[in-house]
């Protein structure tokens, strides 16, 4: 079903998306949670709500954390590692654009689902979407002082995980064009010289194509599993296109 979005709700509709896409690591899910909360909005009194964007913001985090305990559940039986669904596209809306800032990074998104769904939610909405404690009290049906350790204990689970230092759009580029570049040539040397001796690799096959069931482990192994892909999947009329969208990405058909 396709809503049609009007007066506060789309004025907030992509500051809805970002909170529900960074709790639920789905944009599927995430639109899915979008479309609930219209309805509510839709049928809600509204002179009856005094503030709609705490109104809707609450309505959101609350939908996502529901739908975020019964996806753990489900995630939890997930046949190899899951991973969250990066947002890939040659152009992004510039609405959205403007909500889904840096920290939209697979490495930050998989980080967060180390949390639990309220952590997450309190997470989320005090370090990246500015809201107070007493809003978020609201949400999760806690004490201030309860959210502030809430979000006192996800901070540091967080940022203590996170990477020790960040690369430049253009590192980022180079690397992959060498990447690119050297996996068009076979070149296992160059190859190997691109991965930490302890690099792991993890894919997901989000149940629709084969994937390694378990994470590999180390360089060699890694260059061995590419290069393997690269026999078995490589076109010759393959079309590789590098877009910047506030981080590089790599766009394959």
């Amino acid at each position: 079903m396709t809503v049609t979005l009007t007066g506060p709700f789309e004025a907030l509709g992509p500051r809805l998306f970002g909170l529900a896409y960074r709790m639920l690591g789905s944009r599927a899910e995430a639109e899915d949670i979008l479309q609930d909360a219209y309805l509510r909005w839709h049928q809600a009194d509204r002179d009856a709500i005094d503030n709609p964007e705490a109104w809707l913001v609450t309505t959101t985090s609350r939908l996502a954390i529901d739908r975020l305990r019964r996806l753990k559940t489900e995630r939890e039986a997930y046949v190899g590692p899951w991973l969250p669904e990066p947002i890939v596209s040659a152009v992004a809306p510039a609405d959205r654009d403007v909500h889904l800032a840096e920290d939209l990074s697979i490495a930050f998104l998989t980080l967060l689902e180390r949390l639990a769904p309220d952590e997450r939610a309190a997470f989320l909405l005090h370090e990246v979407f500015d809201v107070g404690y007493p809003q978020i009290a609201r949400v999760l049906g806690k004490s201030d002082a309860a959210c502030r350790q809430i979000v006192h204990r996800a901070r540091e689970r967080v940022h203590g995980e996170r990477k020790r230092f960040d690369a430049s759009e253009s590192a980022k580029r180079r690397l992959l064009q060498t990447f690119m570049a050297a996996l068009d040539a076979r070149d296992d040397r160059t190859l190997l010289a691109l991965f930490a001796p302890d690099a792991t690799w993890t894919a997901d096959g989000g149940s629709k194509v084969a994937a390694a069931p378990y994470p590999i482990l180390g360089a060699e192994q890694i260059v061995r599993l590419i290069l393997g892909l690269r026999e078995k999947f490589w076109a010759a009329d393959r079309v590789v296109e590098i877009a910047s969208q506030r981080r590089a990405r790599a766009l394959v058909s």
